[in-house]
């Protein structure tokens, strides 16, 4: 049963990799399509929400609806990896024009709701101990998926539609291989009844609130700080090619801050199983938090010293996450427990929209040093949820017994 259980976490965790590619495929292609297909950088930055909204729509639907805790999981996540790959596809096409493109993209978002807070589903079916561990593991899948697109771009810089086919012939790849070859876990609960109301019940615990609101400050700092550190990058390191010219410098760079993070997701798993959740996120949120207040007023040609503080902050900023997730797992009716990640991911991701937003509106005034600041706000507000949590009775459920 222990071999078994972190086969399936590997193959979920695969598949996760492969369909995350999605997220930020026209991100990492942003300015061959401001050339090619006219787009502006204000057309980007919707580009980019538009997933987000998305993925906050199909979040919500999924969890009022009760889907996750009424249809099989992994048929659930399956079909979506297929749809948003679908349409991710629909870029391609001539005749997409700007909006066309944004409505693809909320609609990749839509079905990208049921990828991974249903990945994270699977997967705590298969572990109650080590489910730190293991949902560490996903979202560390999940962020290295997310980074793919920059790698692709960095390899074929004139031919931007093999990183929309590839990511798309990827995602494909994931759900099939869920369908196919993964099976529900022991510690997976019977199909839950259709009950709207519990999503109230999730939000008037006070443990569970404190738990949203860490989650929260951590999403207010993420997201923004993955959709521009790329740009920040440019600005730094130009477009220069590396490596005998195989890749673009800012690109790489990117990547290997998703990299860095994908590693950090794995470390805070380990940290939190022998700390604790409340100590391992606040330390995280700590970190980067600090490092988001400092990144940007470097001074430019400090490259060598941006290079590693960017790594760190990729490192950080996503380390927690997992933590978030896997505490609402263990605080919440297990029937309910797809119900509850994917109201606590939308809610999550509509909060992105924000930050979002207004870092490059501060950056166009300010410069990135205030821009990137400004995201600090999100770790300081997540540090005091969860210490307050710790302090509550409740926390003594999490990651048995260390809080």
């Amino acid at each position: 049963m222990v071999s078994n259980r972190w086969r399936m976490l590997a193959l979920v965790s695969f598949s996760t990799l492969l369909s995350l590619s999605l997220w930020f495929s026209i991100n990492a292609i942003s300015m061959i399509l401001e050339i090619e297909k006219g787009f502006t950088t204000e057309d980007i930055a919707w580009l980019t929400v538009s997933v987000q909204l998305g993925f906050v729509a199909g979040s919500l639907i999924l969890s009022i609806t009760n889907i996750p805790d009424i249809v099989n999981s992994r048929i659930v996540f399956s079909v979506s990896c297929v749809l948003a790959a679908v349409i991710n596809v629909v870029l391609l096409l001539p005749q997409v024009g700007t909006n066309e493109a944004i409505a693809a993209r909320f609609l990749t978002g839509v079905f990208l709701g049921g990828v991974y807070p249903l990945a994270m589903k699977i997967v705590s079916g298969w572990f109650k101990s080590s489910r730190g561990i293991a949902i560490g593991i996903i979202i560390g899948s999940l962020t290295l998926g997310s980074g793919s697109p920059h790698l692709l771009k960095s390899l074929f810089m004139a031919q931007w539609e093999i990183t929309l086919i590839v990511s798309s012939a990827l995602s494909v790849t994931g759900g099939l291989i869920v369908l196919l070859f993964v099976r529900d876990g022991p510690h997976d609960v019977l199909t839950a009844r259709f009950n709207p109301t519990y999503v109230l019940a999730i939000i008037k615990s006070r443990a569970l609130q404190l738990v949203l609101i860490g989650y929260l400050g951590h999403m207010w700092e993420l997201y923004a700080m993955w959709t521009w550190i790329p740009s920040f990058l440019t600005s730094i390191y130009s477009n220069r090619i590396v490596f005998f010219g195989l890749f673009e410098l800012p690109s790489l760079i990117a990547f290997l801050v998703f990299l860095s993070g994908a590693i950090g997701c794995v470390m805070a798993g380990l940290l939190a199983e022998r700390w604790g959740r409340t100590a391992t996120t606040s330390w995280a949120l700590a970190l980067s938090g600090g490092t988001a207040l400092c990144i940007g007023f470097l001074p430019v040609g400090w490259t060598q010293i941006i290079f590693f503080m960017a790594l760190l902050w990729g490192f950080t900023v996503i380390a927690d996450s997992a933590q978030f997730s896997t505490a609402i797992t263990e605080l919440v009716d297990g029937s309910y427990r797809g119900t509850a990640l994917t109201l606590q991911t939308g809610l999550g991701f509509l909060l992105t929209v924000i930050t979002i937003r207004l870092v490059p509106i501060i950056q166009s005034y300010i410069g990135w040093g205030w821009a990137f600041s400004f995201l600090s706000i999100g770790p300081i507000l997540g540090i005091f949820a969860m210490l307050k949590l710790r302090g509550l009775p409740d926390s003594r459920i999490m990651a048995m017994g260390k809080r």
